[in-house]
């Protein structure tokens, strides 16, 4: 028998063997699915066709990153097929494929990996990080989201991966240093306490007119302030809003600068944009981790102080120099009623205590390609330094659901949170008394372990702490996206949100503040009591359509959005209670006053489009617009139009520079446009009245608190930006240059009026024009890239001036002595030091208009700028195998006021050591006048003049190391089991030459932000 024979007898056995297979009907070359030779084998040809069935085998193995880290999240593919996988929490992978098949292991930021299958049924991949591909990372833009490289506007961006390690409770903490343009300050010590953030200046005169708008998960959240000051007096200001949201829940931040990118918020993007988007499930196998951090935090500075010695040798010599010999019989502590012999560090007593922060958190999250899920949770508690029971607790929780039709046509996502905080705290601030208490003053308790009131002779300050705050803040946050693809380049969205916050806050006043001796009883207690409920319904339909042509790309998008806000408040003050155990309970006084009453409602209704249009990826131009209507505003002024036009050249794309081995990423981008502001609060432009204290024969009547002013109408703002991005060497170092312009106009202020009148101002627009301009840099560089050592390098810095560009009728108007036109809208006037007179022993100041007259209207004219001349952040991160070190240095160039006690040395008050170099003869050259108790009437009005001059403007620049992450991670060697320990610090050192205190904090009598130290685990399974 011949070969071929042979070869034809063992084909047709084969094909025989094929028929009768279960494999057949998947074969495409099978009788059955192919017609053609289905009709052969009818008409009995010899006709045999086999295909060769390889082998199916499983394959698995693990994805670790270039420092031996596992990587969850990896798709694994076989590319041209449905055939994928992801990699679980512990980088393992199990997917099926032919022997010789290839699969794909690819994850965001990193290189692709393809290996081919052979015999072996395990296999390892390493990935290696890809700088290249950072600029296909997707940046949130609001409406929609772009890849970096591709973006027309300014935004700047921090993601988990920079929050999660920082000890901070607030969001914004977590973003200092981190992010050029964005300037911000802690505005204290106190757990719960707020913060100041400003996105390229100060836009508007208004002080309560500059705050950015704050999205979570596509909805606003208002940063509007629920408290009242008389309800929240111990802490620096009223609770921050965004305290509701945990930090650790957050996936990403982004902030939107210029007019491209906020233009399509309209009137609320003026002053920015703030982003913030949750964590999100991830389909793999059910995932659990638990965190928990203990840390302590203390006051960083404290200022030098005189000691006994040195402060009696001052009190006694200013009764000299005010010509008084015999000390009165209330100078305690000079005439012999306190022990001069006694010596206590105020600033360590009641200030120097430790605050003890807990935290712990957990989470749950998994889920299929279908639907993902994440339920989170975490509690968090910090005391505070000052003595007695004080505290912050803040309990959340974090809910996201995602869901895809078997089709992918559409898709549901579900986010939800809520958030319990509960504050107590001192209603009154010891950090002033802390400076100004005499060092030899009485101890605080008695032997009896009492409070020592030193025979009426002491007014002892931990009485004052009886007196408290409490603020008491429930937080529900829901977020709901509907999406729909209705054609394959068209697609549905809805965005639905609901917002309920609910704000009490109580200020207790009771009499064990005051002496015993006073005989005060629980009658003269006094409570202050304010609750606030905010709630705000949002409805947001979309419509996003998106065409790739051959050479080009459109993306359309219109929607539109309407949104509805009440405010109820109640404010009242309450006295007159039978025992200070019920001033907590309203309806046991005996004396209640309604201070403020109101129920507010916010209306908002807007239309947005954008055009996006893409060419060769090299040309993009992006327009933006947006017509707003607002409730606060009189008729015909409601509705306002906005909009800007972004436009970018990656000239790095054209053909001369695409093979270039030195630039591998360059773009210019331009953008123009304007935005508007409405932040003036409810019912401005109307007529209001409020209750009058007089009444006519029993009956209480309305008295006119505000004009109506029909006019009322927008803010605005016009932002233009010009920026370069270039990347090196594979983008191992990436350099981006901004330079922008904003100016505001329309400015919405008080008018002044004639007392005739019977109002000092009226609401009104004023043709004042505000100008903010300024550069800043960012530089990325990629030191070293190995696969057990890797060290990155981040660089922002931003130099910016703010201007009055314009402000009619300045010199009448009740601004004539706040702003001057030409200089920045921070300055403070003040008088021109000359120093101390050699021969009096007095300070003066110039005599700037030469009448022969100091006085504030003509000499207190010198203007000095409290503006930041450049801030920015400098940080380093290494990993080196299971380590990884991670610190950013924060720096500021500033002027700031030095610290003062408000009087003369000499007083009854504790001084700075500086003021031992004061005058002390005729003839002296002293940088300080003489020492003075207040009774010579020229030394005090010498110092009142001194500490409104420029002598009390210092310098106030300071290097901080804001934040430092020590990382290891544990290798336990249990399967499914990661563990990785921590150690944090913030406002770890701070460099400065400033003596005031904490140079960030710009209040010297409230509590500065504290130093925090932890040591946390987190465990993974």
């Amino acid at each position: 028998m011949n070969k071929n024979s042979i070869g034809k007898k063992w084909c047709c056995y084969l094909m025989a063997l094929s028929l009768y297979s279960p494999f057949c009907f998947s074969n495409p070359h099978s009788y059955e699915t192919n017609p053609e030779l289905k009709g052969s084998r009818d008409k009995g040809k010899g006709v045999c066709v086999f295909t060769a069935q390889q082998q199916q085998q499983q394959i698995t193995g693990t994805v670790t990153d270039q420092n031996g880290m596992v990587m969850p999240g990896v798709t694994v593919v076989v590319p041209g097929t449905t055939n994928s996988t992801i990699t679980d929490a512990n980088g393992q992978f199990s997917i099926t494929a032919e022997e010789g098949a290839v699969l794909v292991f690819s994850f965001m930021g990193y290189k692709d990996v393809t290996v081919t299958v052979t015999g072996s049924r395990i296999v390892n991949v390493t990935l290696q990080e890809d700088a290249t591909a950072l600029q296909e990372v997707t940046v949130n833009a609001g409406y929609y989201t772009v890849k970096d490289k591709e973006r027309t506007g300014s935004i700047a961006k921090i993601t988990s991966k920079d929050i999660e390690k920082q000890p901070v409770s607030n969001v914004l903490a977590a973003m200092q240093g981190r992010m050029a343009g964005v300037d911000i300050i802690q505005d204290g010590g106190t757990a719960g306490g707020g913060f100041q953030i400003k996105i390229r200046g100060v836009n508007s005169l208004r002080a309560d007119g500059n705050s950015p708008l704050y999205i979570i998960d596509g909805v606003p959240y208002s940063s509007e302030t629920i408290g009242y000051s008389q309800t929240t007096t111990g802490m620096a200001t009223p609770t921050s809003p965004l305290n509701s949201i945990n930090p650790s829940d957050i996936e990403s931040i982004e902030v939107l600068k210029d007019a491209d990118a906020t233009a399509i918020y309209g009137s609320r993007g003026a002053n920015g944009v703030v982003l913030i988007t949750t964590k999100k499930g991830k389909a793999g196998k059910t995932k659990f981790s638990l965190n928990s951090l203990t840390g302590v935090g203390k006051v960083a500075r404290f200022l030098e102080l005189m000691n006994t010695e040195q402060y009696l040798a001052m009190r006694r010599q200013a009764y000299v120099n005010d010509g008084i010999a015999n000390y009165p019989a209330n100078a305690y502590d000079v005439n012999g009623t306190w022990d001069q012999s006694r010596y206590t560090d105020w600033q360590k007593e009641l200030i120097g205590g430790t605050a003890e922060i807990t935290d712990i958190q957990f989470g749950v999250s998994g889920g299929s390609a279908q639907m993902q899920y994440l339920l989170s949770g975490s509690r968090r508690k910090e005391t505070t330094v000052i003595p007695g029971d004080f505290d912050y607790n803040r309990t959340a929780v974090h809910f996201n659901m995602n869901h895809t039709s078997d089709d992918s046509k559409f898709k549901v996502s579900f986010s939800g949170g809520y958030t319990l905080q509960d504050n107590k705290q001192p209603a009154t601030d010891l950090t002033k008394l802390s400076r100004t208490l005499a060092p030899n003053a009485p101890a605080l308790y008695d032997v009896n372990g009492d409070l020592n009131w030193e025979n009426n002779t002491f007014q002892n300050p931990l009485a004052s702490l009886n007196s408290f705050s409490t603020v008491d803040t429930k937080d529900l946050f829901t977020n709901a996206i509907l999406t729909y693809s209705v054609l394959p380049n068209l697609e549905i969205k809805t965005n639905f949100g609901y917002t309920n916050v609910k704000n009490h806050e109580q200020r207790l006043i009771p009499s064990t503040v005051s002496n015993p001796a006073q005989n005060i009883t629980s009658a003269n207690s006094q409570m202050y009591d304010n609750f606030t409920e905010r709630n705000s319904v949002l409805f947001e339909p979309q419509l996003n359509w998106k065409k790739k042509f051959a050479k080009s790309t459109l993306d359309v998008l219109v929607g539109g959005t309407a949104q509805k806000q009440i405010t109820e408040r109640m404010y009242a003050q309450a006295g007159g209670v039978a025992s200070n155990a019920l001033i907590t309970n309203l309806a046991s006084a005996s004396i209640k006053l309604i201070l403020a009453s109101d129920i507010t409602e916010y209306k908002y209704q807007a239309f947005f489009g954008r055009i996006n249009y893409n060419y060769k990826e090299k040309y993009i131009l992006n327009a933006t617009g947006r017509r707003d209507g607002s409730s606060r505003f009189g008729p015909g002024k409601q509705f306002a139009t906005f909009g800007a036009l972004g436009a970018a050249w990656i000239f790095s794309n054209e053909n001369i520079l695409k093979q270039s081995k030195i630039l591998s990423f360059g773009k210019l981008r331009m953008s123009y446009g304007a935005t508007g502001n409405d932040q003036i609060g409810d019912y401005q432009f109307l007529n209001t009245y409020s209750t009058t204290s007089l009444n006519y024969q029993g009956i209480v009547g309305l008295e006119p608190t505000r004009l109506y002013n029909p006019d009322y109408g927008w803010e605005s703002s016009t932002k233009i930006e010009a920026a370069l991005e270039a990347g090196f060497l594979n983008d191992r170092i990436f350099l981006t240059g901004a330079w922008y312009r904003n100016r505001s106009s329309n400015q919405l202020v008080g008018i002044p009026l004639p007392g005739t009148t019977g109002f000092t101002t009226l609401n009104a627009n004023l043709a004042a024009t505000v100008e903010n301009k300024g550069i800043e840099v960012t530089l990325r560089t990629v030191n070293f890239s190995m696969k057990d050592f890797k060290w990155t390098t981040n660089f922002n810095i931003s130099a910016a001036r703010n201007k009055l560009v314009a402000f009619p009728g300045l010199s009448g108007s009740t601004f004539a002595n706040t702003y001057v036109v030409g200089e920045p809208t921070s300055i403070i006037k003040v008088y021109e030091f000359t120093g101390v007179n050699p021969q009096t022993g007095l300070y003066e100041v110039a005599d700037l208009n030469g009448d022969g007259i100091i006085n504030a209207i003509g000499d207190r004219q010198k203007t000095m700028d409290l503006t930041p001349k450049y801030f920015g952040g400098f940080q380093n991160q290494f990993q080196y195998r299971d380590w990884q070190l991670d610190f950013l240095f924060q720096f500021v160039k500033q002027q700031v006021s030095n610290y003062t006690p408000n009087v003369s040395a000499g007083y009854n008050v504790n001084q700075s050591t500086t003021m031992l170099n004061a005058w002390q003869q005729i003839g002296d050259s002293a940088p300080y006048q003489m020492y003075t108790t207040g009774a010579n009437s020229a030394a005090a009005t010498a110092f009142s003049r001194y500490a409104s001059s420029d002598a009390m403007i210092v310098d106030g620049s300071y290097i901080r190391l804001k934040n430092i992450a020590l990382i290891y991670a544990l290798p336990l060697g249990l399967k499914g089991i990661n563990c990785k320990l921590s150690l944090q610090g913030q406002n770890v050192l701070t460099f400065t030459h400033y003596k005031g205190g904490d140079p960030e904090f710009r209040y010297t009598n409230y509590l500065p932000p504290l130093r925090v130290f932890t040591a946390g685990i987190q465990l993974n399974f």
